[in-house]
């Protein structure tokens, strides 16, 4: 939001510098992200042209004699709307003035022109830089003083604002006036909006119908006959340009002067090519509209428009309509102000790309009583300018009228909030102050009514902040928090979380977050789970819905890696999923996946390193649980994602908690990624957490010396491993099994495979003899030989 100084004077005394100004409302939270200057016009100053005479030489130029506040110069000059009496720019040599053909700076010098001397130039608007405009000179208002430079006339500061989106009132020049006079303890003047009607009353002339009042809570027109369309007094244009739009007529100029004055967007139809004569505020049908810009838009049943009896006639809030635009043959004028829903605004102008001033206003949330004081001001600075006539009376159609109930506040609050004792007499000031009117209930309280235009304010403690602001925060005092610090809240899981974390950085594993957010592409390509949750809004197709899974952003982000990355890849993440629940809201789980491919060493000297295999995998899974103190084992799983042979799901306390396995090379081609082979594992934490919960149990460090055995046994190549070592674990004088061997080959039935395993014998209480463990070895191959049909290798 951009607000000329002098702009805001016309609201409210302002005595200290822009520098000062801005920074008092950057510190009350209106933040001021820059200072523009305007001027800078050397040698350049105000004149009175007060004599004109014909070129002798040139039939299109003239002489004109300016008079500068005691001196009088004359000028060639070549304008076609120069005259007797006007105010006038005027440069003298040397001043640097934009050559309106090539645009750069150049330097008047005194020149002859046709055989006659020209003393100085009357300036155009592009020649000073302030406009496009370069068909005539620039003219001054009549109260202009001859002699001033030109920039203490015109120059002139202007306040760019950044306007948080909770304070739609300050984008308005008014709006931020109210908060200069605050801060600086001026009184504001709000120029009165009264105007005489001359005109037949609008009643029968014009009508407004609201079909959709959810969408359209107030609508208020004003009609002007007998209008003349023209230029705007060069104020306002200036006005508009220093504020960053574009001059277009007295009608569509007005319009957006007051919406920057008052921050309500309003819109002027012309009334005679409005069918019916009739307003008609609804959803729209299947229909399309050519907008201002010339392009058509097709239209659908979730945006609001502004119809007549026959057609859209503009796209609410937005932009209007080709068929009902003001032109220079334009004599009566209908004038919008209205109040419409936030988020259909919003959306409409995110469909058609059409952001605007007046969009960006009404996305905020603008208060329903704005439109009438808007449109009163609208009104009367029309007809003023443009010469016509008054309809007697309003339409104003208010079917979403609320009522604001005052807010109650005591001086215990503001002690309570601020930690200083605030009068209730400096309490009713500040706010008054604000616009805020306090009625007095007892010694320590107050009822408070909110203006109207300040709709972000809905609490007590909201008016707790407004006092603080215009206090100033940097006037509270800092004082060290007082009372008893909160108690620890242990939240068991966000410490699992982090141990986790711990753990596989160690383990040489990095790290990754990725977007919540996936495709059904991208999820169909890892998990065959049920359709998950849909974004109702989603930003991009490739992030539509909630994940089910870790594993898609995972691999994408795999698959970006090892297109950088020669040696190994090590990623890990720890990440929430969505589970969809029937007619209810997502289940949330906190779940870890990680993922493993490349080379096991990084390069070196030493030669090619081997590559990490599934049992890298598992050593990074089995330290993770041995770590937290669980105890799992791994069972062969079914789940597609993985190869066959590779894939095992991990079991803690008869429960499932996750799987692990070598990713299947179809999938890892679905996923863009070219290493072969990756191994991926994922754990639910949600169901991993009770275990990790278990209370510690002391065992002593044992005493006496172990016994080191090793068995070699031939079972049916489709027995796991694993199944063959719990049945030698279950042995008491077992202390850990570790398996060294497997093989398949000729020295090995067709069928069969050898297995080979490490035993370490030891007993807590005794030292064991070679009897004690033979016998214990003895019973452990009996076991797996009627268990499993198992031998032993010859």
């Amino acid at each position: 939001m951009k607000a000329p100084i002098s702009w805001l004077r016309e609201y409210v005394e302002i005595a200290l510098p822009p520098d000062e100004l801005s920074e008092k409302l950057t510190m009350s939270g209106t933040e001021v992200s820059g200072l523009e200057a305007s001027g800078g016009w050397d040698n350049i100053v105000v004149g009175e042209v007060v004599a004109i005479a014909p070129h002798p030489n040139a039939d299109r130029l003239t002489l004109a004699t300016v008079d500068l506040g005691g001196e009088r110069l004359t000028s060639v000059c070549g304008a076609p709307n120069v005259d007797i009496g006007q105010k006038v720019p005027f440069a003298h040599s040397g001043a640097q003035l934009i050559d309106p053909e090539s645009g750069e700076l150049v330097r008047l010098k005194k020149a002859k022109i046709r055989g006659v001397a020209s003393a100085g130039m009357i300036c155009s608007e592009r020649e000073l830089g302030i406009s496009d405009r370069h068909e005539g000179v620039m003219v001054l208002p009549p109260d202009a003083p001859s002699g001033t430079p030109l920039s203490e006339y015109l120059g002139d500061t202007t306040l760019d604002l950044d306007i948080t989106p909770n304070r739609p009132d300050l984008l308005s020049v008014i709006g931020i006036a109210r908060e200069v006079a605050a801060l600086t303890g001026k009184a504001i003047n709000i120029p009165d909006t009264l105007y005489a009607e001359s005109g037949e009353s609008i009643v029968g002339k014009a009508s407004v119908e609201i079909r959709d009042p959810d969408l359209c809570p107030r609508y208020c027109a004003t009609l002007i006959t007998d209008a003349k369309v023209g230029p705007s007094p060069p104020w306002l244009e200036q006005r508009l340009l220093a504020c960053g739009m574009r001059p277009i007529n007295n009608i569509v100029d007005v319009t957006n002067y007051v919406m920057l004055e008052y921050g309500q967007p309003l819109h002027a139809f012309d009334f005679e090519k409005i069918s019916e004569k009739n307003i008609i505020v609804r959803r729209a049908r299947n229909e399309s509209i050519i907008t201002l810009d010339g392009m058509g838009r097709d239209l659908s049943s979730d945006m609001l428009v502004i119809a007549d009896g026959k057609r859209p006639v503009a796209i609410t809030g937005v932009m209007g309509g080709a068929e009902s635009e003001v032109t220079e043959d334009t004599t009566a004028v209908l004038i919008e102000s209205a109040n419409f829903n936030p988020a259909s605004i919003r959306r409409t102008s995110i469909k058609f790309k059409l952001g605007s001033e007046a969009s960006l206003r009404f996305e905020k949330g603008l208060s329903a009583e704005l439109p009438l004081p808007a449109l009163r001001r609208a009104t009367q600075m029309m007809a003023e300018l443009s010469g016509g006539k008054i309809a007697r009376g309003i339409i104003d159609v208010y079917p979403g009228k609320l009522e604001v109930k005052p807010i109650s506040l005591t001086t215990k609050q503001v002690t309570r909030i601020l930690g200083i004792k605030i009068t209730r007499e400096k309490v009713a000031k500040v706010l008054g102050s604000l616009g805020f009117q306090c009625e007095r209930v007892s010694p320590t309280e107050l009822t408070v009514a909110i203006p109207y235009w300040r709709t972000d304010v809905r609490l007590a403690e909201d008016l707790v902040e407004e006092i603080a602001r215009i206090i100033g925060y940097d006037d509270l005092p800092t004082t060290l928090p007082s009372g008893a610090l909160p108690r620890y809240k242990p939240d068991p899981m966000r410490a699992l979380i982090e141990k986790v974390s711990n753990i596989l950085v160690g383990c040489g594993m990095q790290e990754v977050i990725t977007y919540s957010l996936t495709s059904l592409v991208m999820l169909r390509k890892v998990t065959p789970q049920p359709t998950p949750l849909k974004v109702a809004n989603p930003i991009t197709t490739e992030q539509e819905y909630l994940r089910t899974t870790l594993r898609p952003g995972l691999l994408q982000t795999l698959s970006s890696n090892e297109k950088h990355e020669d040696n190994g890849i090590r990623l890990f993440e720890v990440g929430k999923v969505y589970l969809p629940l029937e007619g209810n809201l997502p289940e949330e789980r906190h779940t870890l996946s990680g993922v493993l491919c490349g080379t096991r060493l990084d390069q070196s000297w030493h030669g090619e390193s081997e590559r990490l295999d599934f049992f890298d995998a598992k050593g990074v899974v089995e330290t993770l649980l041995e770590r937290l103190g669980v105890a799992a084992r791994f069972e062969p799983s079914e789940d597609k994602t993985f190869s066959p042979g590779s894939r095992a799901t991990i079991v803690v306390g008869g429960e499932s908690v996750g799987t692990l396995g070598e990713l299947h090379p179809r999938v890892a081609e679905r996923c863009d990624i070219s290493s072969r082979p990756v191994y991926l594992f994922e754990i639910d934490l949600e169901r991993l957490l009770p275990a990790t919960m278990a209370p510690l149990k002391y065992r002593p460090i044992p005493k006496f010396p172990i016994t080191l055995r090793d068995i070699a046994v031939v079972v049916n190549a489709e027995t796991p491993s694993k199944r063959v070592q719990d049945i030698i674990e279950g042995s008491p004088l077992v202390a850990r099994v570790t398996l060294f061997d497997v093989y398949t080959g000729k020295q090995v039935p067709a069928g069969k495979k050898s297995l080979a395993f490490r035993v370490l014998y030891q007993s807590p209480s005794r030292t064991l003899t070679d009897e004690e463990v033979n016998r214990a070895q003895q019973e452990i191959v009996s076991r797996l030989s009627r268990e499993l049909g198992a031998t032993l290798r010859q």
